[in-house]
């Protein structure tokens, strides 16, 4: 019966610190710009353009 309590008073105080953690912790992402070439087939030629041009 004596461990039982100890286990329900671990427990408890578990989740008090993880709600206090999730409330009061630093959260925020880091942002970073990454870049990376892109590897693969060359890109296809532009289509011409189909508007009416005065030359």
């Amino acid at each position: 019966m004596r461990l039982l309590k100890v286990l329900v008073v671990l427990i408890v105080a578990a989740v008090v610190g993880l709600a206090g953690y999730a409330y009061f912790g630093d959260m925020q992402p880091v942002r970073s710009e990454v870049r990376s070439p892109v590897s693969g087939a060359p890109a296809a030629p532009a289509a011409p353009a189909t508007g009416t041009a005065t030359e």
